[in-house]
């Protein structure tokens, strides 16, 4: 009969923590609604807000913040102001999301950090920290546009050695100074525009042809290329 009631009290627990973190973001996202306050643009935030929210939220909600911050909702940006309203507490969570998630979450823990750093509610010690955080995600980010940067311009060469490997493969003179390694690219890359998968399922059809470009582009044995 113990056993029994300890079992339910266990079910009882587990079903209701969904519940219970639903109830948590409807809470924090009412509690950001309500610190709103009209401007010069309408309803908004402001350094009266931070106030409020200083006091109405708690670190415990920074999890439930750093969700609503990072989504593209009507509360993203009170978010941000209820993280700033945390002070010290939200500067490594931050940090932790920035490090760890889209580019995005990033800026907006900037946003963030930035508010912190300007937030008279927080004491001086955790501003000079909040904007040597910022300058860390900022560096985050430029570092992250150089790496897509240099990514794009790879391909872009890749792309471009391989179709000049392609022509190459029509003149027999030139195709003799491709490497196994540049044929097979060429091989692929035709593969891949026909919408056939090296090593996966094909049709009796498709192998025919992969196996006649396969020749033809990596043994040289197809003078002629493929119709």
């Amino acid at each position: 009969m113990k056993i029994r009631f300890v079992v339910l009290i266990v079910l009882s627990v587990v079903t209701a923590i969904p519940v219970l973190g639903q109830k948590s973001r409807a809470r924090v996202r009412q509690l950001i609604l309500s610190t709103r306050h009209l401007g010069a643009h309408g309803m908004g935030y402001n350094t009266q807000s931070l106030v409020q929210l200083s006091k109405k939220l708690t670190p415990g909600d920074i999890p439930v913040l750093i969700s609503l911050a990072s989504g593209n909702n009507d509360v993203r940006v009170g978010a941000q102001f209820g993280l700033a309203s945390q002070c010290g507490a939200a500067i490594e969570p931050l940090r932790v999301a920035a490090a760890n998630s889209s580019m995005f979450i990033n800026l907006s823990a900037e946003d963030t950090l930035q508010l912190i750093s300007e937030f008279e509610g927080c004491s001086p010690e955790v501003r000079e920290q909040a904007s040597a955080a910022r300058a860390d995600i900022r560096q985050m980010i430029e570092d992250e546009h150089a790496r897509i940067g240099q990514e794009a311009k790879r391909k872009a060469d890749d792309d471009a050695r391989i179709q000049a490997n392609g022509l190459k493969l029509l003149d027999p003179e030139q195709a003799k100074t491709l490497t196994r390694e540049d044929r097979l690219e060429v091989y692929r890359r035709s593969l891949a525009a026909m919408g056939i998968e090296e090593g996966g399922p094909m049709t009796p059809e498709q192998k025919k042809i992969a196996d006649r470009m396969y020749r033809s582009m990596v043994l040289g044995e197809i003078k002629t290329p493929p119709n």
